[in-house]
């Protein structure tokens, strides 16, 4: 029996196989990427507001990072020397706070055992520890440093160039498939965006209500923990209770009832941010279940540790949504897309009309446009111009995306 392998499927394994072999031993670069186009998604539609305007696009890109690193300076001006004050004074009352916590949980029997626990292990070897790991963070810091900087060039470049940065891509895939990247394109933009505006909006509303509840029950080092809860406010799922814990522990400087209120109050806004808060804020930008977001998080922070965890949900998020504008069929999904499929054919038809000798940055703008045009009225449309049904919201142009004009 012979077995015959066509050419094309064999040269796609090997295609695929080098592209896992690059991206094992490039993962560093691979991820400086990732990073620069989230923060092209999360600033570009602020370009595009300043641009609308009437600001030029160079011009506005240097206002918005000209105000991002005034308000990181003017951040850490304000809140690196208090915190470093701060932080050197929990350590120094590290061992008189480990006191008192041995001290009321040895006053139960049910909490004793915890007491003798925290008197075997000693301040000292938590100092100890604590050296060891910045000695061997300290190491990749300049690496680190190294790779953000590349990458907000990286962004600063996309920025500037807008859509001639993207016309190297568009001039080498099929126009038959433009519209799909457009698409695919526009919606990586708003997934990551939206992600990681999200997040500075939940880890700013912990950091000022820690801070406002430890100052409030006169909690001492509340800079600090407060910083520390934004901080771990990023980690999704275990960042917020993990905030929970030293801000109660600060509590028994003050006494064991402040601790408790302390802990009770942060636990509560914990539950509020994750059921309410963080639903309401991102909304329907990710669209993942429950039990996707569970394995893309332990997948990323097992692969790349907390960073992992972090890009791990937009990640995720993105690759869904890419099989669903491929239209790769998922297992156990037999929903009827077929009145998408026509719109998008007849959008695909309008397109190719419209850009017919077009060169790849106009095909760059038509694409654009045609896709933002649908994406807005995805909700109610059903056909595309020259083929609208009454009812239908009126389409743009689409060699602009601009709304038409009433």
């Amino acid at each position: 029996m012979q077995i015959e392998v066509p050419v094309r499927t064999i040269v796609t394994l090997l295609v695929s196989a080098l592209a896992v072999w690059l991206l094992i031993h490039l993962w560093a670069i691979a991820l400086t990427v990732v990073v620069a186009l989230i923060l092209v998604g999360t600033l570009s539609p602020l370009v595009r507001t300043l641009e609308r305007r009437g600001m030029g696009r160079g011009a506005a890109m240097l206002l918005i990072m000209l105000l991002l690193f005034g308000v990181l300076s003017i951040a850490l001006l304000v809140s690196l020397p208090p915190l470093l004050n701060e932080v050197i004074d929990l350590l120094a009352d590290a061992p008189a706070q480990r006191d008192r916590l041995i001290a009321w949980l040895g006053q139960r029997p049910l909490t004793a055992p915890l007491a003798q626990l925290a008197r075997d292990i000693g301040s000292e070897h938590v100092f100890s520890a604590v050296g060891a790991a910045v000695l061997a963070i300290s190491s990749q810091a300049a690496l680190v440093v190294g790779y953000t900087v590349t990458a907000v060039m990286i962004a600063c470049y996309v920025l500037a160039a807008g859509q001639s940065s993207q016309a190297g891509l568009y001039a080498i895939v099929p126009r038959s498939h433009h519209l799909r990247l457009a698409r695919i394109m526009l919606e990586l933009e708003a997934i990551v965006g939206g992600y990681v505006r999200g997040q500075m909006i939940t880890s700013a509303a912990i950091t000022v209500f820690t801070f406002v509840l430890l100052e409030v029950c006169g909690v001492p080092n509340a800079l600090s923990i407060a910083v520390f809860a934004g901080l771990m406010d990023v980690v999704p799922f275990v960042g917020g209770p993990a905030a929970v814990i030293p801000a109660a522990l600060a509590g028994l400087a003050v006494s064991p009832t402040v601790a408790v209120i302390v802990g009770v109050t942060m636990f509560a806004y914990v539950e509020f941010e994750s059921r309410y808060l963080v639903p309401k804020i991102y909304g329907k930008t990710l669209r993942l279940s429950a039990i996707a977001v569970i394995v893309a998080l332990l997948v990323g922070g097992t692969l790349l540790g907390i960073l992992g965890a972090l890009l791990a949900l937009p990640i995720a998020a993105g690759l869904l949504m890419i099989a669903r504008e491929l239209r790769v069929e998922l297992p156990g999904d037999d929903s009827d897309d077929s009145t998408r499929r026509a719109r998008d054919a007849a959008a695909e038809q309008t397109y190719a009309r419209l850009s017919a000798g077009a060169a790849p940055q106009q095909a760059v703008a038509l694409a654009t446009g045609i896709a933002r045009e649908f994406r807005a009225a995805e909700p109610t449309v059903h056909a595309v111009a020259g083929d609208t049904k009454a009812g239908d919201p009126p389409l743009g142009d689409p060699r602009t995306g601009l709304p038409p004009q009433q």
